[in-house]
């Protein structure tokens, strides 16, 4: 057991070293979802009246529309280590290979807390008032965290099973997609109503709902905060286990 977290540490920080000198890469991750949240907040929040401050209900949907993009990025870095020889490598050294996509997940987790750190930021030099308590601070981090977990875990199978940069990049387009069509910018009764069935029913929405929840402190924004919270839960954990186990056999399937 020891091997495999020395393992698993040795392999995140080597990806979190390879972010660090891609420039162009970590300044799109802070400055991509910083515009998104001006846009939404300074473009449109005037137009949009939700019977709330804009700003206190948009800035979950950005956060974790930034925690996805950033998540996308694995998809790219797994499909550069298997295309370039680096996972034959690893397989020829006395550890276990397969922590490489257990090394990825963990940055991943590493580099949206970052990122989730500066948006909080803008956000509230923007006016986001959030009433939360430290527990309830807590628990929202987790939460998108849980978040990020089984969206990455996604990106390595994609990253694994494809055989190229731009059909691993292509990827991030889907993970963009989600937030969008989903409570994160306004409420999902206004939707049509052949979309709207997706988008109450797909995992990125109760996840929003419950960040929410937990920062507006003793007023939820949903009637049921806990079934919604348990729900983002199961959605994540579940979703979670799945790509991950299928990563996993992916990567050893393939040579």
């Amino acid at each position: 057991m020891t091997h495999l977290v020395s393992d698993v540490s040795t392999m995140a920080t080597r990806s979190l070293r390879l972010v660090s000198r891609d420039v162009d890469a970590m300044i799109t991750a802070v400055v991509l979802p910083v515009i998104i949240l001006l846009m939404f907040v300074l473009v449109f929040g005037g137009a949009v009246d939700i019977g709330t401050d804009y700003i206190n209900y948009v800035t979950p949907g950005v956060i974790l529309l930034a925690a996805g993009f950033g998540a996308a990025n694995t998809a790219l870095a797994v499909e550069s280590d298997m295309s370039s020889g680096m996972v034959d490598r690893l397989r020829s050294m006395p550890m276990t290979a397969w922590t490489v996509l257990s090394g990825h997940v963990v940055a991943s987790l590493v580099k949206n807390l970052v990122t989730t750190a500066i948006v909080f930021g803008v956000s509230m030099a923007l006016g986001f008032r959030p009433e939360a308590s430290v527990l309830e601070w807590l628990a929202a981090v987790g939460m998108i965290l849980l978040f990020v977990g089984w969206i990455t875990w996604l990106a390595a199978l994609v990253g694994v099973l494809v055989r190229s940069p731009d059909a691993a990049g292509g990827f991030s387009f889907f993970v963009m997609f989600l937030p969008y069509v989903s409570s994160a910018f306004v409420p999902v009764d206004t939707l049509p109503s052949w979309l709207r069935g997706f988008a109450e029913h797909q995992p990125v929405t109760p996840v929003i709902e419950t960040v929410r929840d937990l920062l507006s402190g003793g007023t939820p924004a949903t009637a049921d905060p806990t079934g919604v919270a348990v729900l983002a839960v199961g959605w994540c954990l579940g979703l979670g286990l799945l790509f991950a186990v299928a990563a996993g056999l992916a990567f050893r399937a393939r040579r």
